[in-house]
């Protein structure tokens, strides 16, 4: 798909591409974070959000502003549509590795090295790459990579689950404190969260590339 970008087409399109930039290293960092018992990781994590607000507003207004004034033609408002989207998703996802960066100090802090983190770090790096395959696959217009990432989804979907259940077994309780298990499963369904704000925009690149979701 060929698109002539005017000057604040392009703007926007790099301002997307920024955002999902940052979402992808406040998940990185979060979760590394935890795995790796490293506190650095987890505050730099923490403090990033911001950051990542203030690119939403930015694409936001930027979006409106331009749709009130320059009257774009269908294939530019797709484009519009597809952003604003998707910048609300990337910003969730920065709010979700927020989520798991404060549960994560709090972790660490308060119970030390964590020794069983269960499969939280396959599905880290899961819901990276997820974030990472739906910048790609914006900025390379491939579709065929936008229906992978809602096939890969699946995959995390089953993980959160299987910690569902295990946390959820009583058994559970001889291997860590009822405040472990808690935080643990809320992290965990932070990062399904994400791989449903990746899923979401994947479906936006459907949605802009061919008009179908």
């Amino acid at each position: 798909m060929k698109r002539y970008f005017h000057k604040e087409l392009t703007e926007l399109e790099n301002k997307l591409i920024l955002i999902g930039e940052k979402s992808h290293q406040v998940v990185q960092l979060a979760t590394e974070g935890l795995i790796e018992n490293n506190l650095d990781k987890v505050n730099e994590a923490f403090n990033m959000d911001d950051y990542v607000d203030v690119l939403e507003m930015e694409i936001s207004h930027a979006c409106i502003r331009y749709m009130s004034l320059r009257g774009p033609v269908s294939s530019d408002l797709r484009l519009l549509v597809v952003a604003l989207k998707a910048s609300k998703d990337f910003e969730r996802i920065a709010d979700e590795a927020h989520s798991i960066a404060e549960k994560s100090y709090r972790l660490l802090t308060q119970e030390g090295s964590l020794k069983n983190t269960l499969d939280l770090s396959e599905m880290g790096k899961l819901a990276c790459e997820l974030v990472n395959d739906s910048i790609s696959c914006f900025v390379e217009e491939d579709i065929d990579k936008a229906f992978l990432i809602l096939k890969k989804d699946h995959e995390i979907d089953a993980i959160n689950q299987r910690h569902f259940d295990t946390l959820s077994n009583e058994a559970s309780r001889d291997e860590m404190s009822d405040t472990a298990r808690f935080n643990l499963m809320l992290i965990s369904k932070s990062i399904e969260r994400i791989g449903d704000h990746a899923k979401n925009i994947a479906r936006g690149v459907i949605f802009l590339l061919n008009g179908d979701q």
